[in-house]
């Protein structure tokens, strides 16, 4: 039987997948309503252009994928999709020999056993299930949300990682930025309270405006001048930059997701068995590893996976991805049969990922107001991006 641990560890987790699902079905409907707009402003000489979102708190103009966004009273789950057409395959089955994917798809995808139980259970509670919705490696989908909060502060963390397909790392960057959005010029004195973890291997640069030495004795991001307010107002798709910081290593601990990759022929086939194991420390988001295949006339024959597959026929790729990786997941498998090919065929393989977690660990703390006064509201949102993450 499950204990009282057990059960709130699995409903915990269901909220989450729920929500993401949610967010995914409007994400999904707010694109087919762009493209609507986009459509009909296209077909009239001298009207309207096509209609641009309009996100909020995003550092360098925009998120590279999906956006968390969270505020002192809760947090919420954004996945941004893509939607298109796919046949499914269910987990574990051996499938039958490939046939191309129609023409026009050029994908095929799987679902895992536990994804199809967990949309079964949905539709049981009536909720009405976009099945065509997948994450979409490289590219943002969709803006953050507008923000509600007179003050918006974005933690973002970009990763660039280069594995060794035999073990150890290559190149491991970490670069992050926290940026400040002021809604009304009132709420535009204030100071910005933060914390930083002990990871000594930060190194961390204010803005040439800031007061460096409010910073470095009290952790205090405030302007030089205390008299000048910060720029309030601004377009919802910038902010004002106060923090930047870097991080290097060749540490494979540090590594947040791992990729072991097994090519062995056999006859006029090849076997290409595909190992992932995440580290404890981030919950990882969206996943998707994209591993080359060389040219074929079918689709790969996948006979055993951990997550859902679809393949990129125009780019001969295959797709694995796996909606959410926590501690119930922390290592998966994949795999699959192609004609018989050299094994750097399958490198470089790309990764790509989001979390709420971050290297850094900075957290505001306190937004200061200068003039005195209740301090006004803010929402905070963190992000952990892949920018260029790699297996070769």
């Amino acid at each position: 039987m499950e204990s009282h641990e057990e059960k709130l560890h699995r409903q915990m987790r269901e909220d989450k997948i729920r929500e993401a699902k949610d967010e995914m079905k409007r994400k999904a409907n707010e694109i087919d309503k762009n493209k609507i707009v986009k459509n009909r402003g296209d077909n009239y000489k001298g009207g309207f252009g096509p209609l641009r979102s309009t996100g909020s708190g995003i550092i360098e103009n925009s998120f590279n994928d999906t956006s968390i966004s969270s505020t002192s009273s809760g947090a919420g789950l954004g996945l941004s999709s893509d939607v298109d057409s796919f046949s499914t395959k269910s987990k574990g089955r051996p499938t039958s020999a490939a046939t191309a994917p129609p023409k026009g798809l050029g994908m095929t995808l799987g679902k895992s056993k536990r994804t199809n139980q967990f949309l079964e259970s949905l539709k049981a509670e009536g909720e009405v299930i976009l099945e065509d919705v997948r994450p979409t490696p490289g590219k943002s989908q969709g803006a953050a949300p507008p923000p509600t909060n007179p003050i918006t502060l974005t933690v973002e963390e970009k990763l660039n990682i280069t594995l060794k397909r035999d073990g150890g790392v290559s190149n491991f960057d970490v670069q992050g930025t926290l940026s400040l959005q002021i809604l009304n010029e009132e709420d535009a004195h204030v100071q910005v309270q933060v914390q930083t973890s002990d990871n000594q291997g930060v190194l961390f640069k204010t803005h040439p405006n800031m007061n460096k030495e409010l910073f470095a004795n009290e952790n205090i991001l405030g302007l030089r001048d205390p008299n000048r307010p910060f720029p309030a107002g601004q377009s919802s798709d910038s902010g004002v930059g106060l923090l930047r910081w870097r991080m290097q290593s060749t540490d494979e601990k540090m590594v947040p997701l791992t990729i072991n990759c097994w090519p062995s022929s056999s006859g006029n086939q090849t076997y290409v068995n595909i190992e992932y194991e995440a580290s404890s420390i981030f919950d990882l988001h969206n996943v998707v590893i994209s591993v080359p295949l060389p040219a074929l006339r079918e689709a790969p024959s996948v006979n055993q996976i951990d997550g859902e597959w679809r393949y990129d026929s125009r780019n001969s790729v295959l797709e694995w991805s796996v909606i959410l990786i926590d501690n119930s997941n922390r290592s998966g498998s994949l795999e699959f049969v192609v004609p018989q090919a050299d094994s750097s065929a399958f490198f470089p393989i790309a990764v790509h990922f989001m979390s709420t977690h971050t290297f850094s660990g900075l957290k505001v703390t306190n937004i200061i107001p200068v003039k005195g006064g209740n301090p006004p509201k803010f929402s905070l949102r963190m992000q952990l991006i892949t920018e260029n993450y790699q297996v070769v």
